[in-house]
């Protein structure tokens, strides 16, 4: 026979899972009587939880939102991946990193010692992107809010250079994504009628929104591929807006590597073909020349005179002044 506190905890996971749950059902996944889970949940409702019971022969049990956090109880393998979790979070460097330090400050105080030790032995360390402009939580929430009720966003938005753009713009939001570390929304640009991504710590919402309005999908409704494809210089459907092929002096084990959009041909021991792409020539021919070897440049003549500007670019660099 369980514990009564291991038992509480069985109920609340079960209650968690799924909206609606028969007294019956739960009295046999518990091995426990109907008068026991009755009990039970009374424990949970002094303790904070909103459990509602349904009257009837079917009669069951619901857990609703409440108005305030009642005490969070977790059994042990639920306690070491929130401490984990919570870990992998402060060391992101995303814009909740200190408040999740001080969650898992305060979630391993009051933390066993047997599991204090498991979460004390996952070292995490980031290695990623440089840092990223900080997003505040409440814009988060701000914009989460307008998506939830399908409201109209009315906003400013920064320029790279920080400079705010004429007059407010509308959209209609869709989604928020975060990605190598920053935050984006993707909505339906009303004044350009297409769909746009754009960078949260550039936006300025404006008060009140604007009416609502029904969700479109995005194309190819995939929200992953999309973000990604837009980020690839395209729709999702087309390519880069710069794409070139070169035939680079070194093996093609050298080079696939460090090709990550891109296509490699092997031409024999010592050359390969590669065709890439990027958002310009200039940046297409930067990315290429990374690879530390001759390069013939097939085309297009776009490339080749964007090798020629950057040559001239680095020389002017490189002499004396």
């Amino acid at each position: 026979m369980t514990t009564t506190s291991s038992r509480l905890l069985s109920l609340l996971s079960l209650l968690q899972a799924r909206r609606d749950w028969p007294g019956a059902v739960l009295a046999h996944r518990l091995d426990v009587s109907a008068r026991t889970v009755r009990r039970d949940v009374d424990r949970l409702r002094e303790l904070g939880y909103p459990v509602v019971a349904s009257k009837g022969p079917d009669g069951g049990y619901r857990l609703e939102a409440g108005t305030e956090l009642p005490p969070l109880l977790f059994d042990d393998e639920q306690a070491v991946a929130l401490a984990v979790a919570l870990r992998l979070a402060a060391t992101s460097g995303a814009s909740i990193d200190e408040a999740a330090a001080r969650a898992l400050a305060t979630v391993r105080q009051v933390m066993p010692a047997r599991l204090r030790h498991r979460i004390d032995a996952v070292e995490v360390t980031a290695v990623g992107p440089p840092e990223t402009p900080p997003v505040d939580t409440g814009l988060l929430a701000e914009l989460s809010t307008a998506i939830r009720r399908r409201e109209v966003l009315r906003f400013d938005y920064a320029s790279p250079s920080g400079a705010r753009g004429p007059g407010p713009r509308r959209a209609e939001p869709l989604h928020l994504v975060a990605r190598s570390g920053r935050w984006y929304l993707v909505g339906w640009d009303l004044e350009r009628e297409d769909w746009r991504t754009y960078r949260v710590d550039r936006i300025a919402p404006r008060t009140p929104n604007g009416p609502r309005f029904e969700p479109r999908e995005v194309p190819g409704g995939d929200l992953a591929a999309f973000v990604n494809g837009r980020f690839r210089g395209s729709d999702g459907t087309t390519d880069w807006p710069c794409r070139g092929e070169v035939v680079v002096h070194r093996p093609a084990a050298e080079v696939s590597p460090y090709v990550s959009d891109g296509a490699v041909e092997p031409l024999g021991a010592d050359r390969c073909r590669l065709v890439q792409g990027a958002w310009s020539w200039i940046g297409l021919a930067a990315l290429l020349g990374r690879h530390d070897a001759e390069i013939e440049v097939v085309g297009p003549p776009e490339l080749a005179a964007a090798f020629e500007a950057l040559a001239a670019r680095y020389a002017r660099a490189g002499s004396p002044t």
